[in-house]
Formats: structure tokens, sequence, C-alpha cells
């Protein structure tokens, strides 16, 4: 059982302690001129204004709802893609057509849940411009 295991604890152990070398290399070899600038705090480039407790826009959180929704979507088509080699292969108990037929109901079913969301307007960011001219 262990050697079923060994290659992914291998992989970890390689991973944890690259980071940990990474990092005490970073520290050792790392320049060290503290100025007024590298003080302050940082966020995306551009100088703090306003207070840090301002109000979010719900649409920021639709937009990472949805993106949610299709990283997940990504897990399940890899998931299937693995069930669907089985079954061409003819191993398992699912035939291929039905793997192709499920995917193709769960691809039409995002599809339209993303026609839905595009239509309520939830993929749009910036402020809506009014349909009225004077």
């Amino acid at each position: 059982m262990l050697e079923a295991h060994l290659p992914l604890l291998l992989t970890v152990g390689v991973a944890l302690l690259l980071g940990l070398v990474i990092a005490v290399l970073g520290v050792y070899l790392g320049p060290r001129r503290a100025s007024r600038t590298k003080q302050e705090a940082f966020e995306c480039g551009n100088p703090p204004t306003g207070d840090a407790r301002e109000r979010v826009s719900v649409k920021y959180y639709l937009v990472a709802i949805l993106f949610l929704v299709f990283d997940i979507e990504a897990v399940f088509i890899y998931a299937w893609a693995v069930v669907f080699n089985d079954a061409a292969k003819g191993i398992g108990s699912v035939s291929a057509v039905l793997a192709m037929v499920e995917m193709l109901a769960f691809v039409g079913i995002v599809v339209v849940a993303l026609a839905y969301a595009w239509r309520k307007g939830a993929l749009e960011w910036g402020p809506t411009e009014s349909k009225q001219h004077a």
C-alpha cells in the first residue's frame, strides 16, 4: 500500500523542501535596503486612498461565484474524461455513448446558466449606460 502512495509522498516532500530552500535563500541572499516607500502598504501599485472598509459592489461577488462555478466544471470534466476513456476502451460498467450523453447534458445546463447570467447582466462589470437619450 505504501508503494502506491510513494510517488505522491515524494512529490509533496520535494515541493515542501523546494519551498523552504527558496524562502531561506531569499532571506539570506536578498538585498536589505529599507526605505520609507518600501515600508508602505502595497496594493496593486496604486497609492492607498480612502477607507479600507469601503463597500464592494455585489457584481464583484457575482463574478467570483461564476469563476468558482466554471472551476468546478473544469474539475468535473477531468473526472469525466477518465471515465470516458475507460468506457471507450470497454473498461467499467458505463458505455461510451452514455458517458457522452451525460457530458452533453452537463455542458448544456452550464451553457443555459451562462446565458441566463449574461442576460441578467451578471457579467457586466462597469456602470450600465442609460439607453434614454435627451
